[in-house]
């Protein structure tokens, strides 16, 4: 077990270098200065010169590199130029509301989907399987860019139900987590109706049912519990969607997580901001695969970690 966990994260090392190495990179290669952001459009030439210095801005490229590498070895994310705070400390006071809501969006999915794609598969080519099938095609289609707004109209705008954005009480969690889930739903039902679907075609299912239990116990027992495998890798592979999908979700909201601060790295042009950002969801999809591996063999006895 203890060898698997260092082989995987050795494994682990050469992927967040490069995603470290290409946020950098793609950083400093847009267009902008976060000297003359920070200053203003009014600011003399000698005052964003000197920011510029004081900031490190003004040193070859590669040498900002090396400061950097070496800041994150030593577990040093550089200073915030919007916050002026250390990078640390900032993405901490967030991450907390971007795994809230990543949590919340996929209990809610996985508590409408699994049941969805359980029971499609049991009514296989019936219209309750047909109405699943639409379901998960709306999900699919409409990106969470133009469902978040649609659903801020009818549910805020015209009924008043729900909020429109903030972070606060469990109304305002609701329309940000469907906004953030939908997609998954959709993927995970489909996931689990052609899993359950195979497993009900299989010779141990015919077996349960010839010794007489029940549809309930055929399905839930025998079937969902075989079939979780391929169900645990589409919602650990797609909990870190849920962290990239955030970035939107958030700023449609006024979500106060990592999506909408790495928005506002962007906008303020603060790349030490903006690489911690990257640099944590990257790290936490890692952890979250990891994590899920472990799970295979909990649910699985035959699924061996070494």
């Amino acid at each position: 077990m203890i060898r698997y966990i260092g082989v995987r994260l050795l494994l682990a090392i050469p992927a967040l270098w490069l995603i470290l190495t290409m946020v950098f990179l793609l950083a400093h290669i847009v267009p902008g200065d976060p000297a003359q952001q920070m200053l203003g459009e009014g600011a003399r030439a000698e005052d964003i010169l000197q920011l510029r210095h004081t900031l490190g801005l003004d040193l070859p490229i590669h040498v900002q590199y090396e400061r950097y590498f070496a800041g994150v070895l030593h577990g040093n994310l550089g200073q915030s130029f919007h916050f002026q705070e250390p990078v640390t400390e900032v993405i901490l006071q967030h991450y907390p509301a971007t795994l809230e809501l990543a949590m919340v969006a996929l209990v809610v999915c996985a508590a409408i989907s699994i049941p969805a794609g359980m029971f499609a598969a049991a009514k296989r080519a019936t219209a309750a399987d047909h109405a699943v099938g639409v379901f998960t095609l709306l999900g699919l289609s409409v990106p969470n860019f133009a469902l978040g707004p649609l659903l801020m109209l009818f549910f805020s705008v015209k009924l008043g139900w729900l909020p429109v954005s903030g972070r606060g009480s469990v109304a305002n969690l609701v329309l940000p987590a469907v906004t953030l889930g939908a997609a998954l739903a959709a993927i995970l039902a489909r996931m689990v109706r052609a899993s359950v679907m195979e497993e009900l075609a299989s010779d141990y299912v015919r077996t349960a049912r010839a010794k007489g239990l029940t549809e309930w116990a055929v399905l839930w027992r025998h079937a969902f519990r075989n079939a979780l495998i391929p169900t645990l890798t589409v919602i650990g592979l797609q909990f870190g969607t849920l962290l990239a999908g955030a970035i939107i979700t958030e700023t449609i909201f006024s979500w106060p997580g990592i999506g909408r601060l790495t928005v506002q790295a962007i906008e303020a042009r603060d790349f030490p901001l903006l690489q911690g950002c990257i640099l944590l969801i990257a790290v936490t999809y890692v952890v979250v695969n990891l994590a899920t591996d472990f799970i295979y063999a909990l649910v699985d006895p035959r699924v061996s970690l070494e």
